[in-house]
C-alpha cells in the first residue's frame, strides 16, 4: 500500500475498480446503519423534524458545514478557480462571511425562537406575528412551494455530481448512477429523520475536510513548494486568471467583488441550514459550534481554491473543468486513498441531498399542516413527500442536465432572496405588515428567477457589462425585499 502514486506522469485511471467499490459499499452500509440507529430516536414528529433541539456543537457545525457546501464545493468551487483563476477567491471569501454572520447574529436568535414557541421549520419564523388567518395560509402556501420546487433542482444538482462522479471513475451510465446514488440517501433519509440527516453529514463533513486537506496537500508536494507553483502558474495562466479582478477595474471590477461576494446572502434563507440552529441544544454549544463552522468552512473552501489553481499546472487538457478534482485524485492517489477520497465527494452531495429532502418534505407535512387533515400520519407523510421529491430530482436530473454550478447556485439564490430578507427582518425585531412579508418573499423570489435567466433586462437602465456576475439575481432581489419590509416597519411606527 502507498499513499501517493510514484508515477505521477502515468495517469492514474482507478482501474482497480474492486478496492473503490469495497469502500464505497462499507461506505454506504455505515449510512444505512446509521438511519436504523436514527429511527430509535425518531418515534415522534418531533424527534423525526428536528431532532427533539437537542443538537450538540460538533453534530451541528459539521452538519451544517456539509449541508452548506454540497457537490458544488468540491466540485464547482474547485472548477470555477480553474477557470477564473485568482478572483474566484472571491467565491471563498463571500461564504465564509456569510457563515460568520449567520452563526454570530441569526443563529442565537432562530435557537430562542425555536425553543420558546417550539419551531420547526423556516415557515414558523416567517409566520411569526402574522396574525390574519388569510395572509397565514397564503404565506405559507406560496413558502412550501418556493422551497419544494427551489429543493428539486438543488437535489438534482447534487444527483448530476454523483452520476458524474460514477461516470468519471467507473464509466457507468450517468443515469444508472444518479439512481443508484438516489436510491442510498432515501434508505437511511426515510429510517432516521433528523438525526440520521444530521449524524450521516457529520461524517460526510468530516470526509470532505479530510479530502480538503489531502488533495490539495499532495497537489503542493507534487509541484514542490510555494515558490514553484506561483512561477509554474505564471507560465500557464492567462491575464485575466492573473487578476484578482477578472481584469476589470473601477466600477466594473467593484461590481464583479459585489456579485459574487453576495453569494454568502443567499446563507440566510436556506431552510436545511437554518434548522441546524433552531435545533441546537444551548447557548455553549452555539458557541462551540460557531468556531467549529469556521475552521471548517476555512479549511474546505480555500482547499478547493488552491486545487483549482493546481490543476491548471497539473493537468493539460480538461473537457470540464468541474472534473479537476476527479482528474487530480487520478493522478495522485493510490486506489485506496483515491477510494475515500471519491467518497467524501459522495458525502458531499448526500451531505446537502438528504438536508434538502428532510427540509422540503417538512414543508410539505408540516407547514402545509397535512397532518391535521391525517391524523397522527405526519411522519408518514413526511416520507411519502422525500420519496416523491427525490424521483422529481432524479427525473430533471436525467432529463433536463446542466453544470452541477449554476443550478445550485439558481436554487441557493432564489431561497436567498426569497426567505433571506425576512429572516434578517426577525433578527432586526422588525415589525412588518402581513402583506409586506408576502410581497418580499414573492417578489424577491421571483426577481431572483428572471434576472437568472435574463440578466441583461436592466441594461438599458445600468451598463450590465459594468456589474458582472449576476449582481440584480443575488443583490437586487435581497434588496428588494429587506427594502419592501424595512418601509412596512418604519410605515407602522409612524402610525403608531
Amino acid at each position: 500500500l502507498y499513499l501517493f502514486n510514484p508515477c505521477p506522469q502515468k495517469k492514474f485511471m482507478l482501474n482497480n475498480t474492486t478496492i473503490v467499490i469495497s469502500v464505497l459499499i462499507v461506505y454506504k452500509l455505515i449510512l444505512v446503519a446509521i438511519g436504523l440507529w436514527g429511527q430509535r430516536r425518531s418515534k415522534d414528529i418531533d424527534g423525526f423534524l428536528i431532532g427533539n433541539r437537542q443538537l450538540g456543537p460538533v453534530v451541528a457545525a459539521v452538519s451544517y458545514s456539509a449541508s452548506s457546501s454540497s457537490a458544488w464545493t468540491l466540485l464547482g468551487m474547485s472548477g470555477v478557480a480553474f477557470s477564473l483563476g485568482l478572483s474566484a477567491v472571491w467565491f471563498v471569501i463571500g461564504s465564509i462571511l456569510g457563515m460568520l454572520v449567520s452563526w454570530g447574529y441569526v443563529a442565537p436568535h432562530l435557537m430562542k425562537l425555536s425553543h420558546q414557541h417550539g419551531f420547526f421549520t423556516i415557515t414558523d419564523i416567517l409566520l411569526l406575528n402574522i396574525r390574519t388567518h388569510k395572509w397565514r395560509k397564503l404565506i405559507a402556501t406560496i413558502a412550501s412551494t418556493i422551497i419544494v420546487i427551489c429543493f428539486v433542482f438543488y437535489v438534482s444538482a447534487q444527483l448530476q455530481g454523483a452520476g458524474q462522479t460514477f461516470h468519471h471513475v467507473f464509466g457507468i451510465g450517468a443515469n444508472q448512477s444518479i439512481i443508484s446514488g438516489a436510491i442510498v440517501i432515501l434508505i437511511y433519509t426515510l429510517l432516521g429523520g433528523f438525526w440520521a440527516v444530521s449524524i450521516t453529514d457529520t461524517i460526510q463533513g468530516m470526509l470532505m475536510a479530510v479530502a480538503a486537506l489531502l488533495l490539495p496537500l499532495a497537489a503542493y508536494l507534487q509541484i514542490g513548494g510555494i515558490g514553484e507553483f506561483w512561477t509554474s502558474y505564471q507560465n500557464v495562466a492567462t491575464s485575466s486568471q492573473l487578476s484578482w479582478f477578472n481584469n476589470r477595474a473601477g466600477l466594473a471590477g467593484l461590481g464583479f467583488i459585489v456579485a459574487i461576494v453576495a453569494v454568502s446572502l443567499g446563507t440566510f434563507g436556506q431552510p436545511h441550514l437554518l434548522v441546524r440552529f433552531m435545533a441546537l441544544r444551548d447557548k455553549r454549544a452555539l458557541i462551540q459550534a460557531r468556531f467549529i463552522a469556521l475552521m471548517w468552512f476555512t479549511v474546505v473552501f480555500f482547499g478547493m481554491f488552491f486545487l483549482g489553481l493546481v490543476g491548471r499546472i497539473l493537468i493539460t487538457e480538461l473537457d470540464n473543468s468541474e472534473s479537476v478534482f476527479l482528474s487530480l485524485t487520478e493522478q495522485l492517489f493510490s486506489p485506496i486513498i483515491a477510494a475515500i477520497i471519491i467518497a467524501s465527494l459522495l458525502s458531499a452531495i448526500m451531505s446537502t441531498a438528504d438536508s434538502q429532502l428532510l427540509a422540503g418534505a417538512t414543508a410539505i407535512s408540516h407547514d402545509l399542516d397535512l397532518a391535521r387533515l391525517f391524523k397522527d400520519r405526519e411522519i408518514l407523510i413526511s416520507r411519502i413527500s422525500i420519496t416523491l421529491m427525490l424521483v422529481a430530482s432524479c427525473l430533471l436530473a436525467v432529463i433536463i442536465p446542466a453544470t452541477i454550478f449554476s443550478r445550485a447556485l439558481l436554487a441557493w439564490s432564489a431561497l436567498g432572496a426569497a426567505f433571506g430578507p425576512i429572516i434578517i427582518s426577525r433578527v432586526l425585531r422588525l415589525n412588518p405588515s402581513d402583506r409586506a412579508v408576502f410581497l418580499a418573499m414573492s417578489l424577491g423570489f421571483g426577481m431572483a428567477i428572471w434576472f437568472h435567466f435574463k440578466p441583461e433586462s436592466l441594461s438599458w437602465l445600468i451598463n450590465s457589462s459594468l456589474l458582472p456576475g449576476s449582481i440584480y439575481e443575488r443583490v437586487g432581489s435581497f434588496l428588494l425585499g429587506l427594502t419592501i419590509l424595512l418601509v412596512s416597519h418604519q410605515s407602522r411606527a409612524t402610525i403608531r
